[in-house]
């Protein structure tokens, strides 16, 4: 059913469960699953930061690389890519261009006190722009 599984990462802990969910759903059905993270450029010029940006680029490798490890153990073929802009839009963009079938994204748990006070997250955002189904994990 998911032959590309697509899960956004910001490099913390809190993906692990998203990493895991994806793992399963790609050892039933023989997905290839990505890792994406996402780096939001500031507002400055780009070749002024370029030893910045390198550096981050260089610490998200290393970081999904252990983040994959799972991944590696169960020999679930996947990738990893990083990527500039706004999270949700990128996120959102590379799963339409990569024709990717679910993206598996860590969410937080709502506040059933206060509802709309987390509706601007950007599992919220991604959720809602798709055009490719979202499994939210928490």
């Amino acid at each position: 059913m998911f032959r590309r599984i697509l899960v956004p990462v910001d490099l913390t802990d809190k993906n692990v469960r998203a990493v895991e969910w994806s793992r399963e759903l790609a050892e039933w059905g023989g997905a290839v699953v990505t890792l994406l993270h996402v780096i939001e450029p500031l507002d400055l010029p780009f070749e002024e930061l370029e030893d910045f940006y390198e550096e981050l680029e260089s610490r998200a490798a290393e970081a999904m690389e252990a983040m994959s490890q799972p991944l590696q153990v169960a020999g679930v073929e996947h990738r990893q890519q990083v990527v500039y802009g706004d999270r949700a839009r990128e996120i959102v963009e590379f799963a339409a261009d990569q024709r990717m079938d679910l993206i598996v994204l860590s969410s937080h748990r709502q506040d059933l006190e206060d509802p709309v006070r987390n509706l601007g997250t950007l599992s919220h955002k991604v959720a809602i722009l798709a055009q490719t189904p979202v499994l939210l994990v928490r």
